[in-house]
């Protein structure tokens, strides 16, 4: 598995609008196990996004999905700048096989 989890930092009071932009461009990604769009809990603008996927390939292949593409185009003004990112190899937990 290849998971990845980032930081992301939304345009001043535009992370809900982001967080839709997200939800709604990452819907029924092949091989996509989870993702998970997060409100950070300190910075009114931060998102984290957890990512588990069977392969780092799947991941790379979303990226020229049509819905993420839309996505990124809708998204990009909204985001400010991004923080930590982190490249994970998930072994196992709650949801994950």
């Amino acid at each position: 598995m290849y998971g990845i989890i980032g930081k992301m930092i939304a345009v001043s009071g535009k992370r809900n609008d982001l967080i839709s932009i997200l939800l709604e461009g990452t819907k029924n990604m092949p091989g996509c196990i989870s993702y998970i769009i997060a409100e950070d809990a300190t910075e009114d603008d931060a998102l984290w996004i957890t990512e588990v996927w069977e392969t780092q390939e799947h991941h790379t292949q979303s990226l020229s999905l049509p819905t993420v593409q839309q996505a990124i185009a809708n998204g990009k003004p909204l985001i400010a700048g991004f923080g930590e990112r982190y490249e994970t190899s998930p072994v196992g937990g709650q949801g994950i096989s």
